[in-house]
């Protein structure tokens, strides 16, 4: 069964060429793209997307305000935000807003194709120049972070290991839990950090203090 893939983009060349790679790759097929966050909202649920490519720069309302929604109406549906320009300040409003990865738009149709699958099987995709730009804005270590400050030590051992990027079914074998186990501290992380998603946990962990946005972004420029 192909997966499913949902486009929101408003730059019409490369809505095409994304539609294009989506559906002339075996096991891939594009159910919907949207030029806007308004369309995507009114569109894309009744296709059932598997996952959603979202544009982090849309007319009226923005890609973080579009993944914010879709994570009410969708929570299971993973979206991966594309921009032109590593803005660490946007990868933080992104991963907070529900978003599972982050990508360039130059990145290669195989990369795009491999962070899909990444993403359907919980991880947390990011093109290698945005990840490093989200490391190096972090200079405190995750211990010392106000907002982990009520995380138990087992769900800090989680926390840890869902940001070096390990999937549920790892993290269990690593700590000789269950998965169901494992389900329940990330419940709970979720909970006290005030997010919605794995990525978002982990950048919240991350973050020294919430002014951290405009620190993110001096590191961005």
């Amino acid at each position: 069964m192909s997966k499913k893939v949902a486009i929101v983009e408003d730059d019409a060349e490369v809505r095409r060429l994304l539609e294009q790679v989506i559906n002339d790759s075996p096991g891939f097929r594009c159910v919907c793209a949207c030029a806007c966050a308004e369309d995507a909202l009114r569109q894309i649920p009744g296709t059932e997307p598997d996952v959603i490519l979202m544009d982090i720069h849309l007319p009226n309302l923005s890609g973080v305000e579009c993944t914010a929604q879709f994570k009410d109406l969708l929570p299971r549906v993973p979206v991966i935000m594309l921009t032109v320009y590593a803005d660490a300040e946007r990868v933080f409003q992104a991963l907070q807003a529900g978003a599972r990865g982050y990508l360039l738009k130059r990145t290669s149709p195989a990369k795009l194709l491999e962070a899909v699958n990444e993403a359907l099987q919980g991880g947390a995709p990011m093109t290698g120049e945005i990840a490093r730009k989200v490391v190096d804005s972090f200079h405190q270590p995750a211990a010392a972070s106000g907002h982990g400050a009520d995380l138990s030590r087992r769900e800090r051992e989680v926390l840890e290991l869902l940001s070096r990027g390990y999937a549920n079914k790892e993290i269990a074998s690593r700590l000789n839990l269950s998965a169901t186990t494992i389900h329940t501290h990330l419940s709970r992380i979720y909970d006290k950090l005030h997010v919605r998603s794995r990525a978002g946990a982990v950048a919240r962990f991350l973050a020294p203090s919430e002014p951290n946005a405009a620190q993110l972004n001096r590191s961005a420029s």
